[in-house]
């Protein structure tokens, strides 16, 4: 039975959401395409239809939830306000719908070019929003490189902030990279 353009193209949307989340909360090696089908609703043959392989649709999903993930941002943010936001324990309690780069970076490095690329084209996207959120430097360079450091030092503290088993210390990271960035 032949599926309209329209499902089509619903499903693979859904497949994407699914898998966006999925690869967030798990892990990269962690979803096996068993686990991505029953998320998505969908059958094996139904993923391999529209990516063709594992490979494909992890690269597609990256991108898709780093899309998403910069959706959510209002088009007037305070910079101030997104870092407390980023370095709350909430967000560390939601690795799923949190930052992708967060919750993939440790796996990126181990993957396809073409999950690299997304991923770059993703953390090059974070790091001229946060440019432009940022006062003007002397030199540009300067701007560009507080971009860069803000960006890594955030998703670092995310990284360890969830990795740790004291919650004391977890908590502690959020706060002193807090502190740092916005001083």
């Amino acid at each position: 039975m032949r599926v309209s353009k329209e499902q089509a193209a619903q499903n693979r949307e859904r497949i994407l959401d699914a898998a966006a989340l999925l690869l967030r909360e798990r892990g990269i090696a962690g979803v096996g395409v068993d686990a991505l089908a029953e998320a998505a609703g969908m059958t094996h043959g139904s993923l391999y239809s529209q990516f063709g392989s594992k490979e494909r649709l992890v690269e597609e999903a990256v991108g898709h939830a780093i899309s998403a993930k910069a959706k959510e941002l209002p088009e007037d943010f305070a910079l101030d306000d997104y870092v407390s936001e980023y370095l709350s324990p909430a967000h560390r309690d939601a690795p799923a719908s949190g930052c992708p780069f967060a919750a993939l970076a440790c796996e990126v490095s181990r993957q396809t070019s073409g999950v690299r690329e997304r991923f770059t084209v993703g953390v090059r996207g974070v790091i001229a929003l946060l440019r432009s959120r940022m006062p003007s430097a002397s030199k540009p360079r300067q701007r560009d490189d507080r971009a860069i450091v803000t960006a890594a030092s955030m998703v670092g503290a995310l990284v360890l902030a969830r990795a740790v088993s004291d919650p004391k210390l977890s908590d502690d990271i959020l706060r002193a990279t807090r502190d740092a960035i916005l001083k």
